[in-house]
């Protein structure tokens, strides 16, 4: 295991150990549903069935077509506000 996979795999214990990593979480979801990310996802979601037919999708197929645009549409302000905790975090716990 590199250095690297090390430090993230401590880091996220870290997280579960103290249930920072779900209070992230429910972060997340709330200033996605907040900004209406889920909306457009769902609306993207729709729109990929329509194109290809509800039999002709699968799940993974689904999965495969909406997760770029997913991560794209995430605002600049919610990622900088999950990293600025994420660091805050860090910041606290220094004797990882």
């Amino acid at each position: 295991m590199s250095k690297d996979s090390q430090m993230r795999a401590a880091i996220n214990q870290k997280l579960i150990e103290t249930g920072e990593r779900e209070r992230l979480k429910e972060l997340l979801r709330a200033k996605l549903v907040e900004c209406g990310w889920k909306d457009q996802l769902k609306a993207h979601c729709k729109d990929v069935i329509k194109e290809k037919g509800l039999e002709h999708v699968t799940v993974e197929d689904l999965v495969t077509e909406v997760t770029p645009k997913g991560r794209a549409l995430v605002p600049d302000s919610v990622k900088k506000e999950l990293l600025h905790r994420i660091r805050a975090f860090l910041a606290q716990h220094a004797t990882l």
